[in-house]
């Protein structure tokens, strides 16, 4: 009874995020009711592994005490402070240093946001702020790459370039700009590492040559495009993009809301790549969605600009929550954990959660394997020679992921039937081997859908 309470309260008032709402109305919600280490359980008492960490977030996994006593520590001492008037708080001052500290290179100022979409957001804020303090306002043009992800918000969503998030909306804006992305599995030139990222250059180069170095402003990417399917690029690739923006004084901005934290091994994924942006957003794995926060890092060059350039007056930009002391002291806590072995379980999880997904390349609905770490997708064809993806008449979103549910298994259905993985990082060995087998299970039963078994070569 109290199920179904719940399920007619959400149908008649509760928006859900990326949703078709009269679809959700039809179907009712699925209510979480309890989690713990790597395991969910619904309010009718049924258990699955979650494979996707929340939404790429929940990196210390479920019911870690620690951080439970943390929060309520902070509640109970100072439930909020704001960072106005030059007012602050121990934990989120301590936050940002410890931050500073493990960021790479000179990232050294810390600004707190709730999300990453806010971050990337106040990115764009910053940027603008900084080109006028140079006295080269004209550099106001963005560009980011094809099926990236950069938040929702007004702006945000410009440099986000997946259609669902512009339909409707009205965006990209004029001064948002995009280059084809790297995507080595369906790449127009074939799968060469090389060839991607001599052609990423050269697309890029053109854009810059189209809208003109002296009016670009900053370049955004993701060191792996995780909404768009878990895209990794080649070794090397970010380096090479990096190295071009630098060429042509553009700000490169790091986007590693979904990498950061230990989701693709080391605390960051530009540490892999060996770059240092000029910023770099991160949330999620940040408090691990125990608590809202995000988090802009700036860069020494680019802080001291704005201050410089602002002298005595206001930089006009501000949250009430920013820099929250519970976000913060949740933060911290999850930063211990991470250094006090997660990290190293990650990576121990993140190499047994690949070559378990690669043992199922066999499978005949199987095109494509891909990930670094705790990030990983399979990309599911019809076709392997013509890679030829599932029909909409499968309608794989829905049908995969209920069957993985079914299966006691969260995880990323995408629309193209592309299954995403990003499982927390306390997994234990058997936890991992019950993603992989759970998810074989759901892809024997995809091959016995009609609609796919329909357009089954042979």
């Amino acid at each position: 009874m109290l199920a179904n309470s719940l399920i007619e309260l959400d149908r008649a008032h509760l928006i859900h995020p990326v949703a078709s709402y009269r679809s959700h109305e039809a179907m009712g919600v699925r209510v979480l009711k309890s989690g713990r280490g790597a395991t969910v359980t619904d309010a009718a008492g049924h258990s699955l592994l979650d494979g996707f960490a929340g939404l790429w977030c929940v990196n210390v996994g479920y019911g870690q005490d620690s951080i439970v006593e943390a929060a309520t520590k902070q509640l109970r001492e100072l439930p909020y402070a704001t960072g106005y008037f030059g007012l602050g708080s121990e934990p989120a001052i301590r936050l940002a240093a410890r931050l500073a500290e493990l960021a790479p290179g000179d990232l050294n100022h810390i600004y707190f946001t709730l999300g990453g979409s806010d971050a990337v957001d106040s990115t764009i804020r910053f940027i603008r702020y900084y080109y006028h303090a140079k006295g080269t306002p004209q550099k106001d043009q963005f560009i980011s790459v094809e099926y990236g992800y950069h938040g929702s918000s007004t702006a945000g969503s410009g440099l986000t370039a997946l259609p669902v998030f512009h339909a409707g909306f009205g965006v990209p804006y004029d001064w948002q700009h995009k280059i084809p992305s790297h995507y080595p599995y369906r790449n127009p030139i074939g799968s060469d590492p090389q060839a991607i990222i001599e052609a990423s250059v050269t697309a890029l180069r053109a854009k810059i040559a189209e809208l003109g170095a002296d009016r670009i402003a900053a370049f955004y990417v993701e060191p792996i495009q995780g909404s768009a399917g878990v895209l990794v690029p080649p070794a090397g690739w970010l380096k090479a993009m990096r190295a071009v923006c630098k060429e042509h004084d553009i700000l490169f901005v790091v986007d590693e809301v979904i990498t950061g934290f230990g989701r693709t091994g080391p605390l960051f994924a530009c540490e892999e790549d060996d770059i240092v942006p000029d910023f770099m957003t991160t949330a999620k794995g940040l408090t691990s969605g125990y608590v809202p926060m995000g988090a802009v890092f700036m860069s020494d060059h680019v802080y001291n600009t704005i201050a410089d350039g602002a002298g005595k007056a206001l930089v006009g930009h501000g949250y009430t929550y920013s820099a929250h002391p519970v976000s913060a002291a949740v933060a911290l806590e999850c930063l211990r954990l991470y250094e006090d072995g997660l990290l190293e379980n990650g990576r121990k999880a993140g190499k047994r959660l690949m070559e378990g997904l690669r043992s199922l390349a066999d499978h005949p609905l199987v095109g494509d394997v891909r990930g670094r770490g705790m990030l990983a997708a399979i990309e599911l064809v019809t076709d392997k020679e013509r890679k030829t993806p599932l029909p909409q008449e499968a309608d794989p979103a829905r049908r995969i992921f209920d069957r993985a549910w079914q299966n006691g298994l969260v995880i990323r259905a995408f629309a193209q039937g592309v299954l995403g993985y990003a499982p927390p990082l306390c997994c234990t060995d058997e936890d991992i081997d019950g993603i992989i087998e759970r998810t074989r299970e759901t892809l024997d039963r995809t091959l016995e859908d009609k609609d796919v078994r329909a357009v089954m070569k042979g």
